[in-house]
């Protein structure tokens, strides 16, 4: 069993709110920098910088996991992530389909930018990634575990697009395995607060929309290795974030 850090929310420069800096390998190298070893890739409603993250962390010696951060149509944050990048593309494809017709604007919501493994602009998202989709938090789960997804509500310790915020607790029924907080501080008040989540585990994940978020060496998953490959350890790790 070897120790492997990890951050599994991070927005890119395709996320409006993302700085322009958080590009795939500016990205990959912080987290090298940083000592993380497994990143995701979680943009707001969209894994179209994903193949581009997977040539960055390459690059930088990080296991790269595809994620979106899928908004409900009550507006909570699901964190989506798939074992395989071409899961996470195709589950894309199906999202659009969920999207409201609403088009970004730049100058006000910031850029949302597509960008080729070596950083360079190939596109642009011309739909406003922050809204919510017209899926109900139930069909939203439902949808992506279709697509071979861990789901986790996000940062369920925010007034702001959390769960319990929204919903004033996590439903037993949507059979979480995870809950993510964004500060650790926050995990004995919300598990003496509520009793549905006392049997989940945890994941601390930095949201990072800036360089300077992202998580550094402290979290990490114990993960049985052997024989090593990113494959490998990405498997393993899926299994333990789907309790297999």
């Amino acid at each position: 069993m070897n120790k492997y850090y990890y951050d599994l929310h991070i927005h890119s420069c395709l996320s409006p709110c993302g700085d322009d800096d958080m590009t795939p390998n500016n990205i990959a190298g912080m987290c090298a920098l940083n000592g993380i070893n497994i990143a995701a890739l979680t943009d707001h409603n969209s894994a179209k910088n994903c193949p581009a993250f997977f040539e960055a962390c390459k690059r930088y010696g990080v296991i790269p996991i595809a994620g979106v951060e899928l908004s409900s149509a009550e507006d909570i944050h699901f964190v989506c992530l798939f074992p395989e990048l071409e899961m996470a593309m195709e589950f894309d494809k199906e999202i659009e389909k969920h999207m409201p017709p609403i088009s970004n604007r730049p100058e006000i919501f910031g850029e949302q930018m597509i960008l080729n493994g070596e950083d360079e602009q190939i596109g642009v998202e011309e739909k406003l990634l922050i809204t919510a989709t017209d899926l109900w938090a139930d069909e939203a789960i439902r949808l992506a575990r279709s697509f071979g997804a861990h789901v986790r509500p996000a940062h369920i310790d925010r007034t702001s697009n959390g769960i319990i915020a929204i919903l004033g607790d996590v439903p037993r029924e949507y059979n979480f395995n995870f809950v993510e907080f964004n500060d650790v501080a926050n995990k004995e008040e919300y598990f003496d607060k509520y009793q549905s989540i006392a049997d989940k585990s945890v994941i601390v994940s930095s949201d990072a929309h800036h360089l300077w978020d992202i998580n550094t060496a402290e979290n990490y998953f114990e993960i049985d290795d052997e024989p090593y490959s990113s494959a490998n350890v990405r498997r393993k790790l899926f299994e333990m974030l789907c309790g297999n």
